[in-house]
């Protein structure tokens, strides 16, 4: 997974950064995620929202969007190492097929779940 000092773990959150359950529970606890930040960096990890303030599943297309910011983050910053959860395939509901592709040219520094490695 890399050296432990440059990774961050990304997870999907809600734009309330409430991070109460799942990967973002992790994030919170275990990577330095902080409550009320509800997309981009805070301590070891970074927030993919993939639900809003409400915890309302987002549109696809503003899931898309964050993935985006997220992957220009991780492109200007190679020295980091990025472990990637299955971001909005957990409580927001999404599959693989519609999450994994988003992550398909994500630059060399992010590590994908297995179950993305295919979109590569």
């Amino acid at each position: 997974m890399g050296d432990r000092v440059n990774a961050v773990f990304v997870f999907g959150s809600n734009l309330a950064g409430r991070h109460g359950k799942g990967a973002a529970l992790d994030a919170r606890f275990k990577h330095g995620a902080q409550l009320g930040v509800g997309e981009g960096r805070t301590g070891n990890a970074y927030a993919i929202p993939t639900k809003d303030a409400q915890l309302r599943t987002r549109t696809i297309e503003d899931v898309h969007s964050s993935v985006e910011t997220f992957k220009d983050y991780a492109r200007a910053n190679p020295g980091l190492v990025f472990q990637v959860t299955r971001v909005g395939c957990g409580l927001a509901g999404f599959t693989d097929d519609q999450i994994g592709p988003m992550f398909s040219n994500a630059p060399d520094n992010c590590q994908l779940p297995d179950e993305w490695t295919c979109f590569r």
